[in-house]
């Protein structure tokens, strides 16, 4: 399939994934039941460090862990006293347990203690000649674990690309807090990284569909691959190379012909 037609058809797929129906059935879902900007926030930010396996499951998990914080987490993160963390004790999900979740709060409550947003603790590691969002998520990475104590466990639940990992769910967090448009399917609340800068999330579906469309030819499903994967989005698409997540994520996982 040449360029041309190409774009027209992954074009046609975002059309028909980005809509609003589309949010129900995945952890968007989640950060979508807040209107607070923090509250949407940390509730993405669980939704998206959790998505790895069963989607339902995923979602299930994110809502048990904002009723553990009283459908309030921006309010429970920063004020939260000893008895209310009893109330989290016991959460588990695959291999994030409780343990992690105390130290993501404390985190939380250290950074918001003084940041109005969530966005600053990516955008304070980013210059003006960034291309791409790679040095805010490697930045993020030494930021989130600088305080005291960190588990040595916990840091597998937050990647970098100094790490060689595709750092799927945490460029999923940044296209749903940066991109914007008429859908409302993603949030756009955060002004400061421009929705070019971002980087495609990579995961085994859209690594299938990619390499089928000869659209990433590296065989490591690693940072370079995503890299590898943006740079050609970015000859489709140069002002929104993301958008087409909705494209090759829709497929891989509900058009197997194409895989």
């Amino acid at each position: 399939m040449d360029q041309n037609k190409l774009k027209d058809f992954l074009d046609s797929k975002v059309d028909e994934y980005n809509r609003p129906s589309f949010i129900k059935n995945d952890p968007i879902c989640i950060p979508h039941q807040f209107t607070k900007k923090q509250d949407i926030e940390i509730a993405a930010f669980f939704a998206s460090i959790f998505a790895w396996g069963n989607r339902t499951t995923i979602i299930n998990k994110s809502r048990e862990i904002m009723n553990l914080m009283d459908n309030a987490p921006h309010d429970f993160c920063l004020n939260v006293s000893d008895t209310q963390l009893k109330k989290v004790l016991g959460f588990k999900h695959r291999t994030f347990n409780d343990t992690d979740l105390l130290y993501f709060i404390d985190f939380l409550k250290f950074h918001y203690s003084t940041n109005e947003t969530l966005e600053t603790a990516f955008t304070k590691w980013m210059s003006k000649k960034d291309k791409t969002t790679e040095n805010a998520l490697k930045g993020f990475y030494e930021y989130f674990f600088s305080l005291e104590d960190v588990p040595a466990r916990t840091r597998k639940h937050i990647a970098s690309p100094d790490k060689k990992s595709t750092c799927k769910r945490l460029c999923m967090f940044l296209r749903w807090m940066v991109r914007s448009d008429k859908m409302n399917v993603d949030f756009g609340i955060w002004k400061n990284i421009s929705p070019a800068q971002l980087i495609c999330p990579v995961d085994v579906h859209v690594a299938k569909v990619a390499k089928r469309f000869n659209i990433l030819q590296r065989t490591q499903i690693d940072w370079q691959a995503a890299i590898e994967l943006t740079t050609y989005l970015r000859t489709l698409d140069s002002k929104d190379p993301v958008k087409y997540d909705f494209a090759l994520f829709g497929i891989g996982v509900s058009e197997p012909r194409f895989v």
